[in-house]
């Protein structure tokens, strides 16, 4: 149910992030780890506020790591 992405493909805006979360998920349940930067951890951060925001999704845990922003949730709505 993982899915570890390439350091350096992190997502650039809310659409590239919601399609990495429909990649990684199993049913309605998604859990992705980005690799990631200081200044792209605050951008990851800043766009699953908005799909939070938007009802797409709900975050159930969000952990930081050294390298990596961990990210665990349910999908509510999505469409391709």
């Amino acid at each position: 149910m993982s899915n570890i992405v390439v350091k350096g493909d992190y997502p650039m805006n809310k659409v590239e992030l919601l399609k990495k979360l429909l990649n990684s998920s199993r049913g309605n349940l998604f859990s992705l780890e980005i690799p990631t930067t200081k200044e792209n951890e605050k951008k990851i951060q800043e766009l699953v506020r908005v799909l939070e925001t938007e009802k797409r999704i709900k975050l159930r845990e969000n952990v930081k790591r050294e390298y990596s922003v961990y990210l665990h949730g349910i999908i509510k709505y999505a469409s391709e």
